[in-house]
């Protein structure tokens, strides 16, 4: 079926000014106009500065699906070279260089993410590239000559990004150059695929110019900067970070459990803003959402649905349905023994934790929920079995001297404590 693309870049631009997800463009007529005209090749890069993405890289992944959904053309890049060297935006201090070998590792992780988001068949199938192709066969002098010799030192200096490196207390001439890198990555993709747009962060705006002067500077062409506003919470606190570290897209690093339940525990400033920027869902649903979080918060339909298209997208339905099955049965909505060890591990993870020898004689229920740290004395957790709060394993427990036994395991390690509707626990036998 073939695409209007004019009338889908202009709903797309209409989308993405609602969802808030414009911070800067150059001349945007020229932009429209030029993306207007037929499918257009546009990249955004990503540096393999950890094993794994992040929620904080989904903003502009996500960004780069919804102009290939479009029709346009994506050229997701991975940055063999630059990763090597490290960009200066937003940081005080220079990044530690990891090896070689680390980094081309990186690389291979970070790409088998991406194209869990864009399409690499059909008549705008993205293509993968990385700037250690070009960047590896190029000598020092080439670099210099040919590229190095189009920057102006004074403007390099101006960029925010080294600007408050220098005030902080200085620059290595490594991380000084990666906006050049950047620039020639900007040229070789004009050059090699005819890509016009880059995307990136807002703090990408000065590194995406740099490549805009060296087309017209290298090659007498044209092409545009698009930025995307970086994300913030209402409070103040930094995206994508939680009391247990950074969210990952990696089920190794993040589970997909604790992923669910970061977009589930989003607090209700934060929610509607959230689904604008992550969620594919059209404009009359979320708005739909975003009543509810004022009519009945307690429900947090708008955080579960968060939650649950984004799982889905980055973990698949499989991964979604399990932790579901498995944020419900913790809270008596399901049977615990039904969950599979890697889930039920995987949730109870995240939950005040002891642990107990299977050789010794098992502690009372109320022993155990005081060493969780749930409670913070004896007597206050007998006061839970009086008062008829007390669970174990989602059954109800009605004295204060129950301990659980051997048959009591969840696949022979684990029990869950409850305190009344929401407080867990858990215990593991080792």
């Amino acid at each position: 079926m073939s695409i209007d693309i004019a009338q889908s870049t202009r709903t797309l631009f209409e989308d993405l000014e609602w969802r808030g997800l414009i911070s800067q463009t150059t001349d945007r007529q020229a932009l429209m106009s030029d993306l207007s005209e037929k499918p257009r090749s546009f990249y955004i890069g990503f540096d393999p500065t950890a094993p794994s993405l992040h929620v904080g890289n989904l903003v502009v992944l996500l960004v780069m699906r919804r102009f290939q959904l479009a029709g346009h053309i994506p050229l997701p890049l991975v940055g063999g070279a630059t990763g090597l060297v490290g960009d200066p935006s937003g940081r005080n201090e220079e990044r530690s260089m990891n090896d070689s070998a680390v980094v081309a590792e990186w690389v291979g992780r970070i790409r088998t993410q991406l194209e869990k988001f864009l399409t690499f068949s059909g008549p705008n199938a993205a293509t993968m590239t990385n700037n250690l192709d070009w960047t590896a066969p190029m000598s020092a002098i080439e670099f210099l000559r040919d590229i190095g010799k189009h920057f102006s030192v004074n403007q390099m200096l101006a960029k925010d990004s080294v600007s408050s490196r220098l005030e902080s207390g200085g620059i290595s001439y490594t991380e000084f150059s990666y906006q050049v890198l950047q620039g020639m990555d900007f040229l070789e993709l004009y050059r090699r695929h005819d890509c016009i747009l880059q995307l990136g962060g807002s703090d990408q705006w000065g590194n995406i110019i740099a490549g805009l002067d060296l087309i017209r500077k290298v090659d007498q062409g044209s092409a545009h900067a698009f930025t995307i506003p970086l994300m913030a919470k209402s409070d103040g606190s930094k995206f994508g970070k939680t009391a247990s570290g950074a969210i990952w897209l990696d089920p190794e690093m993040t589970s997909p459990y604790a992923f669910y339940q970061f977009w589930v525990n989003a607090e209700d400033a934060d929610v509607v803003n959230f689904l604008k920027v992550f969620s594919f869902k059209e404009r009359s649903k979320i708005e739909r959402l975003a009543l509810t979080v004022e009519s009945n918060p307690g429900a947090r339909e708008a955080q579960r649905e968060l939650a649950r298209e984004l799982t889905t997208l980055v973990h698949g339905a499989d991964a979604c349905e399990k932790v579901e099955a498995a944020s419900k049965a913790l809270f008596g909505q399901g049977e615990l023994s039904e969950l599979d060890e890697a889930t039920l591990a995987a949730a109870l993870s995240q939950l005040p934790k002891t642990t107990i020898n299977r050789s010794e004689e098992f502690p009372t229920w109320v022993d155990l929920l005081t060493a969780t740290g749930v409670v913070a004395s004896k007597s206050a957790a007998r006061r839970i079995v009086s008062e008829n709060g007390a669970y174990l394993n989602n059954t109800k427990i009605s004295g204060e001297h129950f301990a659980p036994t051997q048959a009591d395991l969840i696949h022979g390690r684990f029990l869950v404590l409850r305190k009344g509707k929401r407080d867990l626990a858990s215990v593991e036998v080792v």
